[in-house]
């Protein structure tokens, strides 16, 4: 189970390709998500089977489910993301406050 993902992270999910739609859009099938999703992938070596990996930010997450937008919220369940990068909120240089004079 990936532990320690926040709203934020850059996650992975691995896809697996269902089949070409067009020469410029592959359908996969994403793990515990029940729907059809189709990606642009331009490169035509993928083979129907072959594992692709897609990665997106976490949107929201309610209790093991998390949103993901690749392009479309997807929601999926914890066990299947691997984090790539986890989210660093920005540092301030400089006081909020002026100071006084």
């Amino acid at each position: 189970m990936a532990k320690g993902i926040k709203v934020g992270d850059e996650v992975a999910i691995t896809a697996t390709v269902r089949r070409r739609v067009t020469e410029d859009r592959v359908s996969v099938s994403i793990p515990s998500y029940g729907f059809p999703h189709s990606i642009v992938d331009k490169t035509s070596s993928v083979k129907k089977g072959q594992p692709i990996e897609l990665t997106g930010d976490v949107t929201h997450i309610d209790g093991e489910w998390v949103t993901v937008n690749l392009g479309v919220p997807v929601t999926v369940n914890m066990d299947t993301l691997r984090l790539v990068t986890a989210y660093k909120p920005p540092t301030r240089k400089a006081p909020l406050v002026d100071k006084q004079t």
